[in-house]
């Protein structure tokens, strides 16, 4: 893959990339409506879509840090985007260009004052694995491999800056509007600025191996703070693939991988109440032996009791078909509002328990197969219905905690994992066993 030599930092460069970016997307709609003259609306707005996801990666890609940061997010909700976006966006997990081997020079002297090869025994320039907001390089000290994982310039400086420039994408995306709306972009902006903190990262690290380290099937890396920074990381050399290039063997490991996964996040969740939530497959190998190696604690979201109590009431079948009990819960959690109309009450209401009452299927059961097509099929049907509904684009969509981004990311995202392992006869409460 191409290298790059330099990273827009000020906000006026960043910026104009992103005006860039827009003037072609711009084009893209000229053609598309001349498309529309020769193609079905189908095709036209399939190749319109496939455009503007290329256009836009291409753009954020040349930034890399938060705007970057967001398009990967927003690559898990596939049942919001558009598969060319979904698929597109996806690369922003682990396959982005790299620094140059002469600016990763460049920006270790700057973060830790010394050249690689002056910590190292060997280190490796050419980066093996680049993200969105640093790569990982190959290194050697005192006869062991290691993971050496660099931030990328000017990425933690232009937090605020880059969230101002999406904030107006997102606003119309998700339909936010009102006075409260901030709380949402300060909690994004207070968990990228905690993920571009390496040394916060390696305590985070650090706790949750000793805290999950005894969850059958899982591996960790060791962590040294010695050789770590603000912006530099280094840790164990982690031997296996990514878990989206993992081919299904057979059920038996499917399911064992599942397994730990599942129990992974549960322990977390229900236990320490502070979960890993960013549960992309960049963030998981498979080890040859096929156990789970987890390889990224960057975003870790602390879960509240004012919060986690409500949430995982409403997970309870019984309090889903309790429709006073129900609507209790859904003002805790900010979900309907003092100020709302009859009008929303009564739609937020009736879609909040078709949503649940999908979502929590898995926690009223003893075992869930995750496999099950007619399962997620139905969350996509779901998700792609309220995308399309106009009643709920004429609503303010400002609802909701601060906690939900987060923690819907999570499920989100782990439901997901969970699908593509074909993971099946998974023991919903097997982390009580621990």
């Amino acid at each position: 893959m191409k290298t790059i030599d330099s990273i827009p930092t000020s906000k006026i460069q960043r910026a104009s990339k992103l005006v860039t970016t827009g003037a072609k997307i711009g084009v893209n709609y000229i053609k598309y409506y001349g498309d529309k003259i020769t193609k079905t609306e189908n095709e036209a707005k399939a190749r319109l879509n496939e455009n503007n996801a290329g256009d836009i990666y291409d753009g954020l890609k040349q930034l890399k840090g938060s705007a970057l940061k967001v398009a990967q997010m927003l690559s898990m909700e596939k049942s919001i985007l558009p598969k060319a976006y979904v698929e597109k966006f996806s690369l922003s997990q682990f396959s982005v260009p790299p620094l140059s081997p002469a600016l990763v020079t460049k920006t270790f002297k700057k973060y830790f004052g010394k050249n690689p090869n002056e910590i190292y025994d060997k280190f490796d320039s050419v980066s093996v694995n680049a993200a969105s907001i640093g790569q990982v390089h190959k290194a050697e000290k005192d006869g062991k491999k290691l993971a050496v994982k660099i931030q990328y310039p000017g990425v933690a400086e232009s937090i605020a800056s880059d969230l101002s420039l999406v904030k107006p994408i997102a606003i119309k995306m998700f339909n936010i509007r009102g006075k409260d709306s901030d709380k949402y972009f300060k909690e994004v902006e207070n968990k990228l600025v905690e993920e571009t903190n390496y040394i916060l990262e390696v305590e985070q690290s650090q706790a949750i191996v000793e805290a999950c380290k005894h969850i059958p099937n899982l591996k960790f890396p060791n962590y040294y703070p010695e050789l770590s920074s603000d912006r530099i990381i280094s840790m164990d050399w982690m031997q296996g693939v990514h878990l989206s290039e993992f081919v299904y063997k057979n059920e038996e490991v499917a399911n064992k991988l599942g397994q730990a996964l599942w129990d992974f996040y549960m322990f977390q969740i229900h236990k320490l109440q502070k979960v890993h939530a960013d549960p992309h497959p960049g963030n998981f190998l498979i080890s040859p032996e096929n156990e789970l190696i987890v390889i990224d604690f960057g975003c870790m979201k602390t879960i509240p009791d004012d919060f986690y109590i409500p949430y995982f009431e409403l997970a309870k079948k019984e309090n889903i078909v309790n429709p006073e009990y129900f609507e209790q819960k859904l003002f805790e959690l900010e979900i309907l509002r003092e100020d709302d109309s009859k009008e929303e009450l009564i739609f937020f209401r009736a879609m909040f328990h078709e949503m649940l009452s999908l979502f929590t299927q898995p926690f009223n059961k003893e075992t869930f197969d995750f496999s099950d097509e007619v399962f997620f099929g139905k969350i996509s049907d779901l998700g792609a219905k309220y995308a399309k509904s106009t009643e709920l684009k004429n609503m303010n969509g400002n609802r909701g905690s601060k906690h939900f981004i987060y923690i819907n990311r999570t499920f989100f995202g782990l439901y997901n994992l969970m699908h593509d392992l074909k993971a099946k006869n998974i023991k919903i409460n097997n982390f009580n066993s621990y």
